[in-house]
């Protein structure tokens, strides 16, 4: 690997109270990640002394960068973990994925345990033939879920059937229906949102629909029963997606007001506590994940045209919290799912 000289960088004062891991990623062209790597190993020095990446940079500050070794290019990596296969043929494997798998590693993640766990890795290991239409990153993958949500995803053996696939996602013709519980009492039994969603311009991990210029994104949702518990007031809703634009349910259900359990990125609390009476102790509760499950899923087989359905059950984490909040709440509505 070669090895770049040491580098001595000036900060001048428009560059004063920016944190030092902004600075240096965008000076040095690298992820904020990799700068942040390097400054935990203490490899950087400002004005001679290691700092932290929060550090607040001052004009004149001198910041001395060691020489960084240029690293190999990431890939795609088998891995022996186990997964839930719903279906399978010579064309394509539905799996149900669970919460806590990304679907393939993110951008500016390093070969280390960002690089692990990930359902390409697990893909590599089981099947022997993968579509590569995606890339060498990403072999196999039609469409995404979000790290944090569960459920049924598509994955293509070949590229032939990868084409045919995507080409039913454009149009539009796979139908996608999500199960989720959110935050706070929906008026409407049913409704449509009609959003369109862009990435936050603060923010950059986040979505909204509150910018010009998004992307076309199309969610309707139907109230399946409301839960009035000590722990607040909840909605189970079904969700039916036309678009799959990045977090599409999660940014539509909070920008009506309403995000998502466990979903602290859009406004949902990390912790639920109920409201006990006089002399008795308050309880908490929480939720590790998104309450968010891809249910059922209903495409056209790739090579034959035949109707493929497919429906799963909500993960037992889910259904355990449900248990929980309805453990004060005399409705049963929701024990089928």
């Amino acid at each position: 690997m070669k090895e770049s000289l040491p580098n001595i960088i000036a900060v001048d004062a428009a560059h004063a109270g920016q944190r030092l891991d902004q600075f240096l990623a965008a000076h040095l062209n690298l992820s904020r990640a990799r700068v942040q790597e390097v400054i935990r190993d203490q490899k950087i020095l400002v004005n001679d002394a290691s700092a932290k990446a929060s550090l607040k940079l001052r004009g004149g500050d001198k910041i001395l960068v060691p020489g960084l070794a240029e690293r190999p290019p990431l890939r795609a990596i088998a891995e022996n973990i186990a997964l839930d296969i719903i279906y399978e043929d010579n064309d394509l494997a539905i799996i149900n994925k669970p919460a806590g798998m990304m679907v393939h590693v993110g951008a500016g993640a390093t070969e280390d345990a960002r690089n692990r766990g990930t359902l390409v890795n697990a893909l590599l290991h089981h099947f022997t033939s993968l579509s590569a239409v995606g890339g060498e990153m990403r072999p196999g993958i039609v469409h995404r879920l979000d790290k944090q949500t569960s459920g049924l995803i598509v994955v293509a053996k070949n590229d032939e059937a990868h084409r045919e696939l995507a080409a039913q996602f454009a149009r539009r013709q796979v139908k996608k229906t999500y199960i989720a519980l959110v935050h706070g009492r929906l008026r409407k039994d049913r409704g449509t949102i009609s959003a369109a969603i862009s990435r936050d311009r603060i923010r950059r991990t986040r979505m909204t629909t509150r910018l010009p210029g998004g992307r076309e994104a199309v969610s309707h949702y139907k109230a399946v029963c409301r839960l009035d518990t000590p722990f607040g007031k909840f909605t189970l809703v079904e969700v039916r997606i036309d678009t799959g634009r990045t977090h599409q349910i999660r940014v539509h259900m909070a920008s009506l007001g309403h995000p998502v359990v466990g979903d602290s990125l859009y406004g949902a609390p990390k912790e639920l506590s109920n409201s006990a009476a006089a002399g008795k102790k308050v309880k908490t509760t929480s939720l590790p994940r998104n309450f968010l499950h891809a249910a059922r899923l209903e495409l056209a087989h790739p090579r034959t045209g035949k109707t493929i359905f497919l429906e799963t059950l909500l993960p037992p984490e889910l259904r355990d919290f449900l248990a929980t909040l309805e453990a004060s709440n005399s409705s049963n509505a929701v024990r089928h799912l």
